[in-house]
C-alpha cells in the first residue's frame, strides 16, 4: 500500500487537497491511504522514519517553518528513496531548484492554476505513482495481488502470515503483518498459485513457513510470528515437519 503525505501550512488548502486526494483514491479504487496531512515538516519526517512503506508526498515549498519543502524533500529521501515527491506551490520560479537538490520530483503543480487543472494533475500523479509502485514491487520481490471490491490490493509474500477460510462461503481471509483482507476464492485454487514458502497445514489454513515462530506438535498448533495460531491436521503434520526440518521451531 502507498502511504500519502501532505505538508501544507495553510489549513484551508491542506484540507482541500486532502479531500480531493481521498476522493480520487476512492473513485479509482487505488491501494492507498492518506497517512498524514500536516503543516509541520518535522511531523512528516517523524512519521516517515517509523514506517517502511513507500510514500507519495505532496509538499508546499514555502512552509513558514524551520525548513522549506525542498529541505523536507531532501530529508524524506534519506528514509524513503523510492518515494514519489510532488510539489504543490505558488512559487513557479522554484521549479529549477528541484533539479539542484536532485530530488527527482514527479511533478510540480501550481496552486494558482484552475481548480480543475490542479485536480487533474493530482489525479495523474496518484495513478502514475500507483502504476510505478506496483511495477517496481513486482520486479524486485514476490507479490500477491487480489481484487477486493473492484480494488486491486497488493502485498509482498514476506508480509503474509497465513490464509484461512472465512465463515462466508468461497471467501478467504489473508492475515498480513500490517493488514487483514478478505477476498473471493477457494483454498485449493490459492494453494496452487503460491510458492514453496507456503504450506497447507489444515483444510482451513495455509501458512507462510518463513513466518512460523513455533510448532506445538502435541496440540497440533502453529504459532505465528504475530501471535496468531493456526491448526494442523494429523494427516498434514508430517509434511510440515519435513518442510521445517532443521529449523528450531519444535
Amino acid at each position: 500500500m502507498l502511504k500519502v503525505y501532505i505538508c501544507e501550512d495553510i489549513e484551508i488548502q491542506r484540507n482541500r487537497m486532502k479531500k480531493i486526494i481521498e476522493n480520487l483514491i476512492y473513485i479509482e479504487n487505488l491501494d492507498m491511504e492518506v497517512e498524514l496531512a500536516s503543516n509541520n515538516p518535522n511531523e512528516i519526517i517523524e512519521r516517515v522514519q517509523k514506517t517502511e512503506e513507500v510514500g507519495i508526498y505532496f509538499l508546499d515549498i514555502d512552509l513558514k517553518a524551520d525548513m522549506d519543502g525542498l529541505e523536507l524533500a531532501s530529508e524524506i529521501r534519506k528514509y524513503d528513496t523510492r518515494g514519489f515527491i510532488v510539489f504543490v506551490t505558488t512559487h513557479s520560479e522554484m521549479s529549477y531548484m528541484t533539479f539542484i537538490y536532485k530530488l527527482e520530483a514527479m511533478d510540480f503543480i501550481l496552486k494558482d492554476d484552475t481548480d480543475s487543472n490542479v485536480g487533474k494533475r493530482l489525479h495523474q500523479c496518484l495513478v502514475n505513482a500507483n502504476e510505478r509502485y506496483c511495477s517496481a514491487k513486482n520486479k524486485f520481490q514476490d507479490i500477491f495481488s487480489v481484487k477486493v471490491n473492484d480494488r486491486l490490493l497488493t502485498i509482498a509474500y514476506d508480509d503474509i502470515i497465513f490464509f484461512e477460510t472465512s465463515d462466508s462461503i468461497h471467501r478467504i481471509i489473508l492475515h498480513g503483518k500490517k493488514r487483514v483482507m478478505e477476498f473471493y476464492g477457494k483454498m485449493k485454487d490459492l494453494e496452487g498459485k503460491l510458492d514453496q514458502r507456503f504450506y497447507r497445514c489444515h483444510r482451513s489454513f495455509i501458512v507462510n513457513t518463513t513466518n512460523i515462530k513455533s510448532v506445538d506438535i502435541q496440540n497440533r498448533i502453529v504459532h505465528m510470528v504475530n501471535g496468531e495460531e493456526c491448526l494442523i491436521s494429523s494427516r498434514l503434520l508430517k509434511g510440515l515437519k519435513d518442510l521445517l526440518d532443521g529449523k528450531d521451531v519444535f
